[in-house]
């Protein structure tokens, strides 16, 4: 098992891949350091009716820290995995999961720095993404969220029809698996970066991958995002229309006075409106093609 999962991060990174080991073994408790002082406003979700907490995925090399909730009654929910902003799995995203829960979902959310290093060692947002966000192999990522269904299956979960979610980092690795996993039924990337510069570690960026693309995918993106210009959510959406099967059906909502990290309500960037008109396009998209 070991050998097929490292030919298959071999085979996405165009590179052979090393071992690694886990520098975050648990999971942070409250919320990313790099992110204080928190907004009034953040919104906390209990765990009533739910069975949430930290669980550990196997992986190839080790064993992977991720937050699962689901409902306790449900059998079989349907699985939404979700992908973290570059904060990694800190208490917004764990609040994320138990809402998607609330909502009938089992949600898991890996912690996909574990090997390159610890969000919770980092006060300002450079050093995170220098040191440790800019590190983090997609070949790695892919196989990470693969785990994450594999074990979900073992829980009891349906992935059958499988749902992904992710914000910032994270909605840019949402176009990438959706592309990756044939077994993705419906997918949401919120402002997730569209283009960018080939590397070893990043080899193809969603533009790269849209004409391919089969899994019908919502982008939900800030009309004043300063760091995804307009321009290129015009370029994913014209190839898109070249996708084939329900990829054709991929579209795009544009906040237009909303900035980048318009979800994120722990911080000053959170825009409610959007993001709550956000979360109810998300469900219904999960709905219409299947995830519910």
């Amino acid at each position: 098992m070991d050998n097929a999962r490292n030919e298959l991060l071999s085979l996405h990174s165009g590179s052979p891949v090393t071992r690694r080991s886990f520098v975050a073994t648990t999971l942070v408790a409250g919320f990313a350091p790099a992110v204080l002082p928190i907004a009034a406003h953040a919104i906390t979700t209990d765990s009533n009716g739910l069975d949430a907490g930290e669980v550990q995925v196997p992986v190839a090399d080790g064993l992977m820290p991720a937050y699962l909730a689901r409902p306790t009654e449900k059998k079989m929910p349907p699985l939404v995995l979700v992908v973290q902003e570059i904060f990694g799995v800190h208490e917004h995203i764990k609040d994320i999961c138990r809402r998607l829960a609330k909502a009938g979902f089992a949600a898991i959310a890996p912690e996909l720095y574990a090997r390159q290093g610890d969000a919770s060692k980092y006060s300002d947002i450079p050093s995170l993404i220098t040191e440790v966000v800019n590190k983090v192999p997609d070949a790695q990522v892919l196989a990470d969220l693969d785990a994450c269904v594999a074990y979900a299956q073992g829980q009891g979960i349906d992935t059958g029809k499988l749902g992904i979610t992710g914000f910032c980092w994270g909605g840019r690795i949402v176009w990438l698996y959706a592309a990756h996993n044939p077994k993705v039924a419906a997918a949401v990337a919120w402002y997730g970066r569209l283009v960018g510069e080939a590397t070893p570690l990043t080899p193809q960026h969603p533009l790269d991958l849209a004409t391919h693309l089969r899994v019908p995918v919502l982008g939900l993106y800030g009309g004043q995002d300063g760091g995804i210009p307009l321009t290129t959510v015009s370029q994913m959406q014209d190839a898109l229309k070249h996708a084939p099967g329900q990829g054709a059906q991929s579209r795009f909502i544009v906040y237009p006075d909303a900035p980048h990290a318009f979800h994120a309500d722990y911080r000053p960037s959170y825009r409610a409106a959007a993001a709550q008109d956000g979360w109810r396009q998300m469900l219904h998209w999960f709905k219409r093609f299947g995830v519910s």
